[in-house]
């Protein structure tokens, strides 16, 4: 296939759309199911790249979830212990069987924030399995891209959305040109693609005092800086046990990234207290209301929920308000989370924030003329940072 027509671009009113190899080659895609639209595909080939990565990178299977070209989780297929399965909503399908490698690395980028995936465009680094699809098919999802499906997967997803959900198949061995294109309003843009490997040696410069870093430190901090490649600029990434908790994309300020992110990391944390734990949801609520209800819960704002007497239509019991004390108490034992950033740290507030998170390792480009100070107050707290001296912008 030489070109795809698309239903519409960015919006529906932008018509014609549609993609197409500028060499007159083949597409590196197939359409297995469904009409995928422009962002859709924009989407797609991000998050296939960065699943791509993380997989040779860590040489485990990877997922990420893509929401407006950045991505809302990313991870790598590790086991779930019983709260992550309970607050990605896989407890029931883990109490019947263990989960391959690959659905785990989907509940667990499809999980850490769910309100962004809401949505998504799904990415997974290998064949899907028939684990993973029964996964996917209770999400709300636009659509998925994998180099495969097992015979069992496909005929799951084919059937989502009566037939109208996205399976996309991807060309596992494609190899774009080393010089890329854009054009915006109506002037072509050229540069060498973003190539650069996030390996060990990218982190061989720790900066601190503290120098420790174990092969899991090492592991979730190329699973950030491969996130933040593939995250529009600027952007903070938030990495535990092999998963991004906390994305912050777009943002003009730096320390704002670190702020969104933290409170998606917070977020992330705060859901796995007992007392989120064990609230009691009303019959017939769907998943996202269920979601929905825990992010009104955890926030500030649900006093007034109380006050209005709203809370009948979410609970069966009404729950008692969540403290920004004991909210505190409970983050306070958070630690041993890992810090991604595109570019430097201009200040040392965005550490200070970070470490209201539990965060102990970072890797930025340094490069600011106040770096010592960031390094100071790394120090402060005996964190590991480490200078990758490379910007990771994408846009």
């Amino acid at each position: 296939m030489r070109e795809l027509q698309l239903k519409y671009g960015c919006n529906p009113n932008q018509k014609p759309s549609r993609i197409y190899m500028n060499d007159g080659g083949e597409l590196p895609i197939e359409v297995l199911s469904g009409r995928p639209g422009y962002i859709n595909l924009l989407d797609a080939f991000n998050a296939w790249q960065l699943v791509r990565e993380l997989d040779t990178a860590t040489g485990l299977p990877a997922a990420a979830s893509f929401k407006h070209v950045s991505p809302a989780g990313a991870a790598v297929g590790l086991p779930l212990d019983e709260t992550l399965a309970k607050i990605y909503w896989v407890d029931d399908v883990i109490r019947e069987k263990d989960l391959s490698p690959l659905a785990c690395a989907y509940a667990r980028a499809r999980g850490a924030d769910r309100m962004s995936s809401f949505g998504d465009l799904i990415a997974l680094s290998r064949i899907c399995d028939a684990d993973t699809a029964r996964l996917i098919k209770r999400e709300v999802s636009d659509g998925v891209i994998a180099p495969g499906y097992e015979p069992e997967a496909l005929e799951i997803l084919k059937a989502k959305k009566k037939g109208s959900y996205n399976v996309i198949q991807m060309d596992g061995g494609y190899k774009p040109a080393p010089l890329e294109h854009k054009e915006v309003y109506g002037v072509t843009f050229e540069q060498g693609r973003q190539e650069l490997p996030i390996n060990e040696e990218l982190l061989s410069d720790i900066v601190t005092e503290n120098k420790t870093l174990s092969k899991e430190n090492i592991r979730d901090l190329k699973i950030a800086l491969i996130t933040l490649k593939y995250t529009q600029s600027n952007s903070v990434c938030y990495v535990k046990d092999g998963q991004a908790i906390g994305i912050g994309a777009g943002q003009q300020s730096r320390v704002h990234c670190t702020r969104l992110a933290g409170q998606k990391a917070d977020n992330w944390m705060l859901r796995q207290s007992p007392r989120v734990l064990g609230l009691q949801f009303a019959e017939g609520i769907s998943r996202a209301e269920r979601d929905n209800a825990i992010d009104v819960y955890i926030g500030d704002e649900y006093m007034d929920v109380l006050e209005e007497g709203a809370w009948q239509k979410i609970f069966k019991v009404k729950p008692e308000v969540f403290t920004r004390e004991e909210k505190r108490a409970w983050l306070d034992q958070m630690d041993g989370v890992t810090l991604g950033s595109d570019a430097f740290f201009p200040f040392g507030d965005n550490i200070e924030r970070a470490k209201k998170s539990g965060v102990r390792y970072i890797a930025q480009p340094g490069g600011s003329v106040r770096d010592q100070a960031v390094i100071e107050t790394c120090d402060k707290y005996g964190m590991v940072m480490v200078f990758t001296g490379i910007r990771l912008f994408h846009h």
